[in-house]
């Protein structure tokens, strides 16, 4: 009896063990963001310089997650080990070489480039562009909302003059898909416009011209794959300061400020003729640049599931070395984006130390080149190292900025798919709130990687660390895209609630494992206009 209770009390024991163990499926990464902030100080580092695509920096970086993810034991899914190498073309313009100036009745009227405008290489320039110019309101073409800023303009061989923004009655997600430059492009090449010129709405500005012009200069890039340039046919694009934008309306029958005012408030703004034309010489330095996506699997314990794959995304460039601010020149890229590349190697090196097991695949990714465009997303989504069918769902993670108490989620994509009830079924159980983008003229539907999944079909959200608009936490959030958004003094040296990061990163996983282990794939909603990108499921190639 002694003896049978013993081996008794041992097996009890043992089952108890087993249930506090890594090795146990039941058991799960506690996350207190100490870990995701120890990569983030390896990542946005100095030695790392910013981590600008193509560079050594950036090749510094990748390698260092190379290391992590190998030493925890994931699986390579790149083309390459755990690489998948993507080519790009690099665009530079010679300021030295390049000029800019409004022509009204028969004289030249220089602008200063930094100043009043400057060029974007986010479009192959063309080397001479003399055309008249023509206000296009917000510069969209909407056919779901019959909408069309283009209707009655004669455009053909001008160059379209617009502020950024969209009418009020037009749903956030659908008005950022248009205003992308790659629908742009088409609608301008639609209308025969030869070129842009795009005034940032001042009601939503991310940063100050001042900063943005420091940048103006730097170089853009695009994919080397010709059937994915988007932007073919649009031989000029100009930003222009909003500050001295009058001189673009002079003679006109409104001022400037009159239309930011109607687009702040998301107005119908009137299209007409401008008493100008644009005088444009560009040189572009080009040259051809490498890169890397990297990317590991956690397989799927289901027979049949396991061939499905969640992708966890984060960008993992920035900016590199820059014009200084402050004496500093390293853009380091500490929360854009060394904190969600650090958050998905923190969950990607946590799910498999503690052995969390799932029925479909996880697959993590770090994309390059986001900061160009979303080229190293693009690229992975049109080109991907698994079936292209087999992606069930991306969640991308892009600066969250977990600088408050995470009170509140804000999901971007939160009512286009069923990831959208899940999103709030898991936040719920951690007593967080949702809530859909609060500020859409920002575009940030748009701005990030998953918008490159999206336009394969495939189901996607993107979340940060949210505020509700009037609070001390939208305030705290305004002041950190102004100080930091962009400059070098996005570096570690910065204030940090490790709390948030923790809830936020429970969340992100128990969202992945959520996603991983339901029955049916996540689904477009009826009433999203992104169902028309559907591919129809096959794991083949």
């Amino acid at each position: 009896m002694l003896k049978r209770c013993f081996v008794l009390a041992l097996l009890l024991s043992a089952a108890v063990v087993a249930q506090d163990s890594p090795a146990s499926k039941s058991a799960s990464p506690n996350f207190d963001g100490k870990s995701w902030w120890d990569y983030v100080k390896v990542l946005a580092a100095d030695d790392m310089e910013g981590r600008e695509t193509g560079s050594e920096g950036l090749r510094k970086a990748e390698a260092y997650i190379v290391e992590q993810i190998t030493n925890a034991g994931l699986e390579p899914a790149g083309v390459n080990g755990f690489y998948q190498p993507v080519k790009l073309v690099s665009r530079q313009i010679d300021e030295s070489a390049s000029s800019l100036a409004l022509v009204r009745n028969g004289k030249e009227e220089p602008l200063v480039l930094g100043q009043d405008a400057m060029f974007s290489t986010r479009v192959d320039l063309a080397p001479e562009v003399d055309a008249p110019l023509v206000f296009a309101g917000y510069g969209l073409r909407v056919p779901e909302k019959d909408y069309d800023d283009f209707a009655g303009l004669d455009l053909k061989g001008k160059v379209a003059v617009i502020i950024s923004g969209s009418p009020s009655d037009m749903p956030a997600p659908l008005a950022s898909h248009y205003q992308s430059l790659s629908e742009r492009a088409l609608a301008l090449r639609a209308a025969g416009a030869v070129g842009i010129i795009s005034i940032p709405n001042p009601a939503a500005m991310d940063i100050p011209w001042s900063r943005m012009a420091l940048a103006r200069t730097r170089p853009s890039m695009a994919l080397a794959e010709p059937k994915l340039n988007e932007t073919q046919g649009v031989g000029l694009l100009v930003i222009f300061n909003p500050a001295n934008a009058d001189k673009l309306f002079e003679g006109s029958p409104y001022k400037f400020q009159q239309l930011a005012e109607l687009a702040k408030e998301r107005k119908t703004l009137p299209r007409f003729g401008l008493n100008a034309s644009i005088k444009a010489r560009a040189k572009v330095i080009r040259k051809d640049v490498e890169s890397d996506n990297i990317v590991a699997k956690l397989p799927g314990t289901d027979p049949k599931l396991k061939d499905e794959y969640v992708v966890l995304s984060a960008h993992i460039d920035h900016l590199g070395v820059g014009e200084p601010i402050n004496g500093d020149r390293i853009y380091n890229g500490a929360m854009d984006n060394g904190s969600g590349s650090a958050l998905i190697l923190d969950l990607a090196t946590s799910m498999q130390r503690w052995q969390v097991k799932t029925k479909r695949s996880l697959l993590f990714l770090w994309v390059t080149a986001e900061e160009k465009g979303l080229l190293g997303s693009r690229y992975f989504a049109a080109n991907p190292t698994v079936p292209k069918g087999s992606i069930v769902a991306d969640i991308n993670t892009d600066m969250f900025l977990p600088i408050y108490p995470l009170k509140v989620l804000t999901v971007y994509g939160l009512d286009e798919s069923t990831l959208g009830g899940m999103v709030s079924e898991v936040a719920k159980q951690k007593g967080v709130a949702v809530q859909p983008d609060p500020e859409p003229l920002r575009n940030s539907f748009i701005r990030s990687d998953q918008y490159s999944f999206i336009r394969q079909g495939i189901p996607a959200v993107a979340m940060q660390v949210g505020y509700k608009t009037g609070t001390p936490e939208a305030v705290t959030h305004k002041h950190w895209l102004t100080e930091r958004y962009h400059a070098p003094s996005d570096d570690t040296n910065q204030p940090m609630d490790l709390g948030a990061a923790g809830k936020f990163e429970d969340i992100v996983q128990s969202l992945a494992a959520t996603v991983a282990d339901t029955s049916q794939r996540p689904q477009w909603e009826d009433s999203s206009f992104f169902r028309r990108f559907v591919v129809v499921p096959n794991v083949g190639r």
